[in-house]
């Protein structure tokens, strides 16, 4: 089993400090939001990743190399100026990632959601599963919820950025930028998407106060 890594956003929000780093490079407790990530992947057996980016990518691949000092193998997956969305840019990066289900992970979430669970997910004959999580301060409205097991259009809970698709679900998609909603809608739909609870502490990393703020959660749980 693979995963792919999603770097390629700029950060608007994140700005300065995405002026020169790219956001998953940006560090909490003195480990970047990507190496937990690369880490976590590890720890349960994955060791075949991709990451793509679009800004400042130079920067990504020389700060997390080939991947060897991490105990994996990293292939990098460049779109042009301004990314390709996340389907474009899982399209584009499909001839790395295998015939097999794979692991998508937002580059710039952290989470203590043990990603075991998603080696040992079955999917049936559905072509992906997206995990959900309870709604935080800033997105109260949510992006949908569970219905037996499948995704379902209703905003009740928020999509973590964490998944499993199989390669299919994008064979058809055009290799450009594209949103992955639509798709999401159209899966949905058909009843092929599945969606789990992820009953674990989430955050997305997107402004410097959130950033600071797990900064100082994980700081102070190793104390």
């Amino acid at each position: 089993m693979k995963a792919m890594i999603l770097a390629a956003g700029r950060g608007e929000r994140m700005r300065p400090l995405t002026d020169t780093t790219p956001k998953p490079l940006l560090k909490v407790n003195d480990k970047s939001l990507i190496e937990y990530h690369i880490e976590k992947l590890k720890n349960v057996g994955i060791k075949d990743l991709v990451i793509n980016h679009a800004w400042l990518g130079d920067v990504i691949e020389k700060s997390l190399g080939n991947g060897g000092r991490y105990g994996v193998r990293i292939s990098y997956s460049p779109e042009q100026q301004g990314g390709l969305e996340t389907a474009g840019g899982i399209r584009h990066a499909l001839h790395l990632l295998g015939n097999e289900p794979f692991i998508v992970v937002n580059g710039d979430v952290y989470s203590e959601f043990d990603y075991a669970e998603l080696v040992n997910l079955e999917l049936g004959d559905a072509l992906g599963c997206l995990y959900l999580t309870d709604n935080p301060d800033f997105h109260p409205q949510g992006d949908f919820c569970i219905r037996d097991g499948y995704l379902d259009l209703t905003p009740e809970l928020t999509f973590s950025g964490i998944s499993v698709y199989r390669p299919e679900a994008f064979k058809d998609i055009p290799d450009e930028r594209a949103k992955l909603k639509p798709y999401f809608e159209k899966w949905s739909a058909d009843r092929k998407l599945l969606a789990r609870y992820l009953n674990a502490y989430w955050c997305d990393v997107g402004t410097p106060e959130r950033l600071n703020n797990l900064d100082l959660r994980l700081r102070h749980q190793e104390k």
